[in-house]
């Protein structure tokens, strides 16, 4: 016995074999427009306003979103990609054949419509049909129209039935185009020019993260899919452009979370002759800024909380804030043993080959980062977190670094960056000891292309990572980095 849904499809596939049997083209090469549904509901107002009856005869196009039946008269409601509208079929304006057409449509079809828009007594604007084409006949039936699409994983293996069926889901992809669109406008009106780095790469170098691996077969090269922008960057700041930002996928062979996903979009910009106080200011202003120009204000909700925005945001000292959630300075231990059995008594489990920067970084994740709800910056970092910062003048042990916080996560990154050829080999050189004598697969890698053309002379520069995906999140109130990526990954399985 058929299942409902099988049923369904078979009872479309007969009504797309009775529109070709009767002449019909259920995919037509091309249909004209000559208004989106938003540009037509703004012309009507604008004759409504001054007092005149639109005489212009209209051509629409969507897909059936609902449908009411009411004998010799039908209406659908149709979605495009700006709004959605009320069509009235009548027979004696269709036509019999071309209202017996209307009468086999199916939700999810898609359609075109022409003809004059009128107020029904209710006061909805409505298109009258004088024209009916089918545009696309839909085999699969739509999710159940009250509720949308309710199933979460659903959701994002079936994006494209997701945006059919949530509003919610489209606004949020909307916004962050608008997002991604401010940034660009924010960074170029501060001068800084866009640039693209290569994304298969010799060496996987610029972070600490594990790499995907592949292979060319015309070169027979193992190559990187990269996991930062940064040393590709910092060469153009070596080769003379004063400020420089690319905007792109980073991929990096890590866990999965709801902050987390293999690919994601970063912003990195670096500019020479600053420092990472410069940047921070840059933040700030940019975030605020963004959310000003989208959302028209600087204040977002993110679950019950309301964040502001508006520059200035705090800046804490890293070592005080960690000392301050759970008695722990990490300067006070001299080897990654004791402060690991520190961590230990208080409850945060390590592993015991864990490097002095995956130490300290779960002391942040674990204490620190789900408690900064409103914007934060913490600053100076231990020198083993960040083998590319500088160090700060008044403790060689830390570097001048900062990690951006809002709603319980890192939104940002940045460095005043090391451009010390000699000591960055060094700080390189200690990462692959890290990696050979307690495994650690995240540290860097000597990149000795990056090293020469830091001998040439960097500027001081500061540099910036924000993370898009999680910029998305905060601004549009999502709790989940797989509302804000459009086809996030999942494992794999057949779609039905």
């Amino acid at each position: 016995m058929p299942s409902r849904l099988e049923s369904i499809t078979q009872q479309r596939l007969e009504k797309l074999q009775r529109l070709r049997d009767s002449g019909i083209d259920p995919y037509p090469h091309r249909y004209r427009r000559t208004h989106t549904v938003q540009q037509a509901v703004a012309l009507f107002e604008r004759t409504e306003r001054a007092g005149r009856l639109p005489q212009r005869r209209l051509a629409l196009a969507g897909r059936i979103a609902a449908s009411r039946d009411m004998g010799k008269a039908c209406f659908v409601d149709i979605r495009d990609g700006t709004g959605k509208i009320q069509v009235y079929f009548r027979l004696d304006v269709l036509g019999a054949q071309s209202y017996s057409l209307a009468k086999e449509l199916d939700l999810g079809d898609i359609i075109g419509v022409k003809g004059h828009l009128f107020r029904t007594r209710s006061g909805e604007l409505t298109l009258e049909a004088q024209e009916l084409h089918m545009l696309a006949k839909s085999l699969q039936p739509l999710p159940e129209k009250w509720h949308g699409l309710v199933d979460v994983e659903k959701r994002y293996r079936q994006r494209y039935l997701d945006l059919i069926s949530n509003p919610q889901s489209r606004e949020v992809f909307h916004k962050r185009s608008q997002i991604i669109a401010a940034m660009r406008r924010f960074l170029h009106d501060q001068g800084f020019i866009e640039v693209e780095t290569p994304v298969l790469q010799p060496a996987a170098g610029g972070a600490a993260a594990q790499p995907f691996i592949t292979h060319h077969h015309a070169l027979d090269q193992d190559l990187y899919l990269r996991i930062a922008t940064e040393l590709h960057l910092k060469r153009l700041i070596i080769g003379g452009f004063d400020k420089v930002y690319e905007i792109g996928r980073i991929f990096r062979n890590e866990g999965i979370s709801t902050k987390h996903n293999p690919e994601f979009t970063t912003l990195e910009s670096y500019q020479a002759y600053a420092d990472y106080h410069d940047v921070m200011r840059m933040v700030e202003t940019m975030v605020s800024a963004i959310a000003q120009e989208v959302l028209g204000t600087t204040q977002v909700s993110f679950g019950e909380v309301t964040i502001e925005l508006a520059p200035p945001w705090p800046r804490k000292s890293l070592r005080e804030e960690i000392e301050e959630r759970c008695g722990l300075d990490f300067l006070a231990y001299e080897d990654p043993a004791s402060l690991r059995r520190a961590m230990l008594e208080i409850g945060v489990e390590v592993e015991e080959t864990a490097s002095p920067s995956h130490l300290v970084d779960k002391l942040i994740s674990s204490l620190v980062e789900p408690n900064l709800m409103q914007p934060t910056f913490l600053l100076d970092y231990p020198v083993e977190m960040s083998p590319l910062a500088k160090r700060t003048p008044y403790n060689p042990r830390l570097v001048e670094r900062f990690e951006a916080f809002a709603a319980g996560m890192e939104i940002a990154n940045a460095f005043t960056e090391l451009n010390d050829p000699l000591e960055q080999r060094e700080r390189f050189q200690m990462q692959e000891r890290w990696r050979t004598q307690l495994g650690d697969q995240e540290a860097e890698r000597v990149d000795e292309d990056f090293l020469l053309a830091l001998e040439y002379g960097m500027p001081p520069t500061g540099g910036l990572g924000v993370g898009i995906d999680r910029l998305v999140m905060l601004l549009t109130g999502q709790q989940s980095i797989r509302e804000v990526i459009l086809f996030p990954q999942l494992k794999s399985k057949p779609p039905f």
